[in-house]
């Protein structure tokens, strides 16, 4: 009867074991836990031993208790203790990708969390699941530094899934540019100019500071970043800082934002013509310098320019640098406000004794004086007026015989020379002197022609000269010097017999009754009537442009004298 019992209780235990397989996921209750062990019967002979961590995802606590049922996979019936091999970490593999191919095919995010690095991204667990995240599906740009993201759970989207291979592909990216998306169409279907809206600087240009609204990005342009000048827009921003601006435009059509930074604050522009008047002196600091002058900041948002040639009195080609320095306190004369153009023009030199005015107060035109030759040059002689101030010799004042390119080579610097004062021009800054004003003019005495500007026909050519005929009878040589002012065009060979010329008189006849004549003393006295009429030689233009000009008044004066003539 006891044989007959106990044949039958090996029986049920056998019967028991052979139900289960191994490979299977069966149900196991929790008997106990302790440490980082859960026991768990699962209805074998022996239980099993299953590591606490596999019952919950890295960065979770655990919330295994005594009597709770799981899903275990069943490794082997028995190891070499005799007790069951248990997996919880494989069944929830099993439950996980059954849950995720579900939600794969309904396309629905799923909760994972990253927990290390491996080789091209992150490995990321999903209920039990291991799976890869690509490093370019973490986030909308790059991201250097991960440790953040680090075992939290955080909403992905399954990419691919290869259960054969046991793979999971993931994004995270995917789900951050459906909710961009939405942001962004919310973003424009609400937008209007106005709005005040806050973003993060995404980039920064020359030109420029990218906005991320949230979706969809916005330009601040240089000119919209601050009332203050603003050199490059680095100096103020970085990438990443989070700012308020404000919608100054809105492009339907081409989804374009233009967003303004200053406008947020008042204009410091709005009462400048109150504030500052033309004429008076203020006191400031340089707030930057450029080779066409230097910034003085008025205000806030206000800045004055001291142009160059505002700098000093007597030096047009003024280096900025050589006389100020930035944050330089330093007393200006506001010359111009143009509040349309928002610019105010000062100068420096007004603060300071005008040299020239206090030259004229003390001399007239008609005075003789004495003075050291400073510079020569191929137009004339400057001389020392003063400490601060120069007068020109023009080559066509220095005699009445000679040509002025021969007469000015006997002539040395720090010369001490007479002149006579032609011209004070305080507009232009300049005194035109003469030498040969000092006499008088002999020639014009006995040969009314000495100094007449003929039209000539050309008779002979030699390698020297130019022959040529004039006022009916009168016969006349141009040397090769006084062909051309400029040398390269001084050779006869430009010219041919019969050719029209026009040239100055010189000279009175000599033992051959030959007058001598110049076309280069003729340029020079166009030059000088151009530069007194059209402009002057510190102006910027060209002697080339100020001829030109005065060639051009010409040609429409005779224009115009025909025209009345034909009526």
């Amino acid at each position: 009867m006891i044989l007959e019992e106990n044949f039958s209780e090996l029986l049920e235990k056998s019967l028991v074991d052979f139900k289960y397989k191994e490979g299977q996921v069966i149900k196991g209750t929790v008997m106990s836990v302790t440490n980082d062990t859960v026991v768990v019967d699962v209805g074998l002979k022996a239980e099993g031993r299953i590591p606490l961590k596999e019952f919950h995802s890295p960065g979770e606590e655990h919330s295994v208790k005594i009597g709770q049922k799981y899903d275990v996979y069943l490794e082997k019936l028995e190891n070499k203790e005799g007790e069951a091999l248990l997996s919880r970490e494989r069944a929830r593999k099993e439950e996980s990708w059954s849950n995720l191919e579900k939600l794969q095919d309904s396309k629905q995010q799923v909760t994972g969390v990253i927990t290390g690095r491996v080789k091209g991204g992150y490995a990321v667990d999903i209920e039990g699941a291991l799976a890869f995240l690509p490093g370019s599906q973490v986030d909308l740009k790059p991201i250097k530094d991960i440790s953040p993201l680090l075992n939290k759970p955080q909403p992905m989207v399954i990419l691919k899934m290869d259960k054969l291979r046991g793979n999971i592909v993931v994004s995270r990216r995917a789900l951050l540019e459906e909710s961009r998306k939405a942001d962004r169409s919310k973003l424009l279907s609400d937008i209007s100019e106005g709005d005040k809206l806050k973003g993060i600087i995404k980039n920064i240009t020359d030109y420029g500071v990218f906005v991320d609204l949230g979706g969809l990005d916005g330009l601040i342009h240089v000119t919209d970043l601050s009332w203050e000048r603003v050199n490059h827009p680095s100096e103020k921003f970085t990438v990443g800082d989070e700012i308020e601006v404000i919608v100054t435009k809105y492009d339907k059509e081409n989804n374009r934002i233009s967003l303004g930074l200053k406008q947020l604050t008042e204009d410091p522009w709005k009462n400048v013509e109150k504030i500052y008047k033309v004429g008076s002196k203020i006191k400031s600091k340089i707030s930057s310098i450029a080779d066409y002058g230097a910034f003085v900041e008025l205000e806030k948002g206000v800045e004055g320019l001291i142009h160059s040639s505002e700098m000093s009195w007597v030096n047009k080609n003024i280096n900025p640098n050589s006389v100020l320095k930035i944050n330089e306190e330093v007393e200006v004369v506001i010359l111009e406000i143009d509040n349309t153009k928002r610019r105010i023009s000062l100068g420096l030199k007004q603060c300071t004794e005008n040299p020239w005015k206090k030259f004229a107060e003390k001399n007239k035109k008609g005075d003789v004086l004495e003075g050291k030759i400073k510079n020569i040059t191929d137009f004339g002689l400057f001389v020392e007026l003063s400490e601060e101030l120069d007068g020109l010799i023009h080559l066509s004042d220095i005699s009445w015989e000679d040509s002025g390119d021969e007469k000015i080579k006997t002539f040395k610097s720090n010369e001490l020379v007479k002149f006579k004062i032609l011209e004070i021009d305080l507009d232009k800054e300049r005194v035109s002197l003469g030498i040969k004003q000092l006499t008088k003019d002999s020639s014009k005495k006995t040969d009314k022609l000495i100094g007449k500007v003929m039209t000539g026909v050309v008779v002979e050519i030699d390698k020297d000269k130019v022959y040529v005929s004039f006022d009916e009878e009168k016969k006349g040589f141009i040397k090769k010097v006084n062909l051309a002012k400029l040398k390269s065009e001084q050779n006869t060979d430009r010219f041919a017999v019969k050719e029209k010329i026009d040239a100055k008189v010189m000279k009175k006849p000599n033992k051959d009754g030959l007058y001598e004549l110049s076309v280069k003393d003729l340029e020079i006295q166009e030059e000088k009537k151009a530069l007194k009429e059209y402009g002057s030689s510190s102006s910027g233009a060209s002697i080339g442009d100020i001829i030109g000009a005065a060639l051009k008044e010409d040609k429409k004066k005779d224009s115009e004298k025909t025209k009345d003539e034909k009526k």
